[in-house]
């Protein structure tokens, strides 16, 4: 079974880019994926800023980065990038730590100013990392994202729309994986 890891890089505790993951995470189980959540700002912040990596919550954390088949990248964009949290848990990788995997990036913003985020801020560390396959990322627009409470979320229907076909994008490019990875068996 395809194991896919979510990634949410955001260090607020009502974010909604987790929220966002949340829902992403759940369409991909219902789909038959085995599935988990990272949510970065539940690690040890000493060891993270640090880079200690032999502490069990961050080696477990990296071990199920290398462990996944696909990994979705989620971040709220400040200062016209991805956050600093998600940068120091991805700067603890190894230089390949994303080899021969299929990546998904998402982010919110508060402004389409920030749309571009994905192309020349997050794409190009997930390449540095050797992933194989980054598809087309999603920007959601923070006020198409509503808090309902209790961990519920709800889209506009149009951003839902688009959120839905970049993650079908994102299971296409796994599922033309497949075959690649039985051949090699």
């Amino acid at each position: 079974m395809t194991s896919l890891l979510a990634i949410s890089g955001s260090p607020s505790a009502d974010s909604r880019t987790a929220l966002v993951v949340d829902r992403v995470v759940r369409h991909l189980s219902h789909a038959g994926y085995r599935t988990s959540h990272l949510a970065v700002r539940d690690l040890p912040a000493a060891d993270l800023l640090a880079g200690r990596v032999t502490g069990p919550a961050l080696r477990g954390a990296l071990d199920e980065v290398a462990a996944a088949d696909g990994l979705v990248v989620a971040t709220p964009v400040y200062k016209a990038s991805y956050t600093g949290l998600l940068k120091a848990f991805l700067d603890l990788l190894p230089q390949s730590g994303l080899a021969g995997k299929t990546v998904l990036p998402l982010a919110t913003g508060g402004s389409l100013a920030h749309v571009l985020t994905l192309d020349y801020a997050l794409r190009p560390v997930l390449s540095a990392l050797g992933a194989r396959h980054i598809v087309p990322g999603c920007f959601l627009l923070d006020s198409a994202v509503e808090r309902l409470g209790q961990g519920a979320v709800r889209l506009e229907p149009e951003t839902e729309i688009r959120l839905l076909q970049a993650v079908d994008g994102f299971t296409d490019a796994l599922a033309a994986r497949a075959p690649l990875a039985t051949a090699a068996s």
